[in-house]
Order: structure tokens, then C-alpha cells, then sequence
């Protein structure tokens, strides 16, 4: 399965990495990592199509294009890929990310057991 994680904070994939460490090594989980909603999108559109991207998971507030905006994107161009948000901003963009067609929405600091059950749950 593989997993897109979007956040302009490069110590997210060293986290990711350590929590999911067992799953990498068993190839039941794959990660890619994108630092904002531009690269995201850049990497998503250079991939065999449809992408095998399983879910995004995406911080909110990022420079540029922020994770509502992507949410948007991608859920109009690859609606079959799943979209979860992240911020540290309690439930401020709950509504928003609802509305836009979020699947999930966790607050910071992540409950990885948690995160792990849904993107395993498919």
C-alpha cells in the first residue's frame, strides 16, 4: 500500500518513519513524502495513471498551496485516492475539510496507533 504524506515540516517523515518502521521493512506499507501542495501534485501527476497512491495524508497550513486547496485537487482529479487531513489547529478547518470531501481528520500531535488502524481499515 502506498501512503503520501504532505508536510512543509521536513521532521514528519523521520516520525512516520520510526513509528511505521516494522510495516516498511515487511513491505506492507510504502511512503512517499511530499514538503508542500505543489510537489504533491507534481508527483502524483509524473506517476503511471491512475496514480497507486492509496491515501494522502496532508498537513493544513503549509506555504503556497495549503492542504484544503490540494484536498480539493486531488479529490477532483484522483477521487479514488483517499485524503486525511493533519493540523495542529484543533477542529478550526473540520467543516472546511468535510465539506471538500476529507476522509479523516486528525488534530497534532498524531495518535499514530489510531492513524495506523484507519489506513489500514482501507
Amino acid at each position: 500500500m502506498k501512503v503520501m504524506v504532505v508536510d512543509d515540516e521536513k521532521d514528519v517523515e523521520l516520525l512516520f518513519r520510526q513509528y511505521f518502521r516494522k510495516e516498511i521493512q515487511q513491505k506492507t506499507i510504502e511512503f512517499l513524502f511530499a514538503l508542500s501542495g505543489e510537489d504533491a501534485l507534481d508527483k502524483l501527476h509524473a506517476m503511471q495513471q491512475p496514480p497507486e497512491i492509496v491515501v494522502i495524508l496532508s498537513d493544513i497550513n503549509m506555504p503556497g498551496m495549503n492542504g484544503l486547496q490540494l484536498l480539493q485537487l486531488v479529490k477532483r482529479e484522483f477521487p479514488a485516492i483517499k485524503v486525511s487531513m493533519i493540523t495542529a489547529y484543533s477542529n478550526q478547518y473540520h467543516d472546511a475539510a468535510r465539506e471538500f470531501g476529507a476522509d479523516h481528520f486528525y488534530t497534532k500531535p498524531l495518535d499514530f496507533s489510531t492513524l495506523k488502524e484507519e489506513i489500514f481499515k482501507g
